[in-house]
């Protein structure tokens, strides 16, 4: 059954991936970009997309409100690292506004037309960051924390209406994501930096997370299949070994 799914975070990776994927199964397919050039170039490769610039962290969130869709897929996100002890306070916001707040509030958009129909899904992209932490991942693992909590209230809040929720959390994929993530702590932190004795440690994560990446298509196929589900588990880990690591 064709479905009407919006997904944010387009422009790029397993958003833009997923999206000429859906369509390509006959959905019809509301792709989301942060910037005009990201939509202007998604919708050249993507016709039968609809495409529309909407930066979750702006005004263009009202734009939501005006579309009946059946799922929404809260793809868009920001990754920053850099231990906790010396992390820039307006990166920590930034890594907020837009993982945790833009999420919350194109969620609460789109919400009200789900309601009244009595139907309607909404997934969150999580990551294995929602369930653990590492050393310098701290500001983004918190901001998938935070979505870990608000998928998990959503779902039981919102099942008796007729709204499924869940969250989906992938683990490393080469997207290009991960590696500007891990690259980003190193734009403002030294051998100034309090927990600069720790510099080894850092390195080690980084070659860490970006080694050995996955092909993304792993993820863009569960996304499809949660989209046309008919029902869904509270967490979908990919590759699905990593709900073992995810118990300790």
């Amino acid at each position: 059954m064709s479905k009407t799914v919006m997904i944010t975070g387009a422009g790029s990776g397993f958003g833009k991936s997923a999206s000429l994927a859906m369509a390509a199964r006959g959905h019809t397919v509301i792709a989301t970009t942060e910037t005009d050039e990201q939509a202007a170039a998604l919708a050249a490769e993507g016709p039968q997309l609809t495409v529309v610039k909407l930066d979750i962290t702006t005004d263009d969130v009202a734009k939501a409100a005006e579309w009946d869709v059946d799922v929404l897929i809260n793809n868009a996100g920001f990754g920053q690292t850099g231990p906790m002890a010396d992390v820039p306070l307006d990166r920590l916001r930034r890594v907020f506004e837009v993982n945790v707040f833009g999420t919350v509030a194109v969620t609460q958009a789109v919400l009200p037309r789900m309601l009244a129909r009595g139907a309607g899904r909404i997934i969150i992209m999580s990551s294995i960051s929602g369930v653990l932490s590492a050393p310098g991942f701290g500001p983004y693992s918190m901001s998938k924390h935070a979505l870990e909590a608000m998928g998990k209230a959503m779902r039981s809040e919102l099942a008796g209406q007729g709204i499924d929720v869940c969250l989906l959390n992938p683990g490393p994929y080469m997207t290009g994501f991960n590696d500007r993530m891990a690259d980003s702590m190193w734009e403002w932190f030294g051998e100034d930096s309090l927990n600069a004795p720790s510099t080894p440690l850092f390195e080690m994560m980084r070659q860490f997370v970006t080694s050995d990446q996955r092909d993304p298509i792993e993820v863009v196929d569960r996304m499809v299949e949660l989209v046309e589900a008919e029902t869904t588990e509270e967490q979908n880990f990919v590759p699905p070994e990593l709900a073992e690591l995810a118990k300790g």
